[in-house]
């Protein structure tokens, strides 16, 4: 079993893949974790984000980077969005995304464009959102329980141009594939949305093995 879990920064997607990928038994991939290896590995090795051959030579970043705390700072988002929007580098991780969904008996994969781009025919497919303001309030914790120091106003501001480079980026823009179910974290502690996204998927499987049969 496939399932696809996108949506945008702090939505909580990271959270509920996690989660169904423990209670499904499946492995889970933060694809966005990826990127985020791409843009630290540009701005450590004097690159450009922002310039395509820079971003596409830091797809070659060691495995062993993918274990770096560092890559779940905000700054190491800021890049991982902005390496993130040349076709180069998309096409560079693709395939390594697809063969780690279509492994036997699945996974868990999350991130932007999972069920638009990477894998289509997932079994399941979720797109967890919330507002901007609930997202900047979890971003804002999670950075204080890491000992940065940042105004949730300039989280906000930062959510609000990362979602904005998304959504309008020409190589698979963040949007909601069809087929996927909306789920609206913006008022839901983790336990509620890990509960409502498992019964959509589910809801989703269900729904699939009946029009088989």
């Amino acid at each position: 079993m496939i399932i696809a879990v996108d949506g945008p920064t702090a939505s909580g997607k990271g959270t509920i893949a996690k989660a169904l990928a423990r209670h499904y038994g499946l492995p889970h991939l933060d694809t966005g974790l990826l990127y985020r290896a791409v843009g630290w590995q540009v701005a450590h090795t004097g690159g450009d984000p922002d310039k395509a051959d820079d971003a596409l030579a830091a797809t070659a970043f060691p495995e062993a980077l993918l274990d770096e705390p560092e890559l779940r700072s905000e700054a190491t988002g800021s890049l991982a969005s902005r390496v993130s929007v040349h076709p180069a580098v998309r096409a560079a991780l693709l395939e390594r995304q697809r063969a780690f969904a279509h492994q036997p008996g699945g996974a868990v994969l999350d991130g932007r464009d999972i069920a638009t781009v990477i894998v289509p025919g997932a079994d399941a497919k979720l797109f967890v959102t919330a507002s901007v303001p609930a997202r900047a309030l979890r971003r804002w914790k999670e950075m204080r329980e890491r000992g940065e120091d940042v105004s949730r106003e300039a989280i906000e501001a930062d959510l609000a141009r990362r979602d904005e480079r998304d959504s309008t980026r020409a190589e698979a823009p963040l949007r909601q594939a069809e087929g996927a179910a909306l789920l609206d974290t913006s008022a839901m502690p983790p336990e509620v949305a890990i509960a409502a996204a498992i019964a959509l998927v589910d809801r989703q499987v269900a729904g699939n093995i009946s029009s088989c049969s």
